[in-house]
């Protein structure tokens, strides 16, 4: 090899600063990770019904409401967190942070698939990732229905309470299964059964 290519391999293979280079871009510097600001309790309020409020106004755009819905954490200890990479602040959260309220359900039985819009047009398919879990009131045993929308920090997902008039859609399509030897109603989604009530005592 001869002329300019010569020359610049050369080159490339003795300038210590080439080779630095060189490294530098194989190996780029790793840059620790930013800690947010701790900003303690922020004015913002998810009622039950899945409004956001802000100083105790609802927040009337639902653009912002999914914007905030976008940074929306959930702690080790269940705790909600609206945590951007610069601040992060404690909320309060009433129930669910979500609602559930439209269903598309296709298919029958083990093939059925339901998928459940949320308040903020989020679409969930239930299944081994967005389980169903039905939660009991411990005074009336009133059923209230929720699914898994994302994992939080520790054991506390982050939900969408099911709508009432979904969850009797939902339940229109409940079908008998015996579950751990008991006889259940529940709903397929994704291969998996999801039981919602004791099949004596009806839904």
């Amino acid at each position: 090899m001869n002329g300019i290519g010569a020359i610049g391999m050369k080159d490339a293979a003795s300038s210590p600063k080439d080779g630095a280079a060189a490294a530098l871009i194989a190996c780029p510097p790793v840059r620790p990770k930013r800690v947010p600001v701790e900003c303690g309790d922020l004015p913002f309020v998810i009622r039950r019904d899945g409004t956001w409020l802000y100083r105790g106004s609802p927040i009337g755009r639902k653009e912002m409401v999914c914007l905030f819905a976008s940074v929306l954490k959930r702690a080790a200890d269940g705790g909600f967190w609206l945590e951007t990479p610069a601040e992060r602040g404690r909320i309060e959260v009433e129930d669910a942070p979500f609602v559930a309220v439209e269903l598309d359900w296709r298919g029958h039985g083990r093939e059925q698939t339901l998928s459940f819009r949320t308040n903020i047009d989020q679409i969930v398919t239930a299944g081994p990732d967005h389980p169903i879990r039905i939660a009991h009131d411990p005074i009336t045993c009133a059923p209230t229905p929720y699914i898994k929308l994302r994992d939080g920090a520790g054991r506390f997902p982050i939900e969408a309470r099911i709508a009432r008039a979904v969850y009797y859609e939902m339940a229109a399509l409940a079908e008998p299964q015996v579950v751990l030897g008991q006889r259940m109603l529940g709903v397929w989604s994704q291969g998996q059964f999801f039981a919602l009530g004791d099949a004596g005592d009806g839904i």
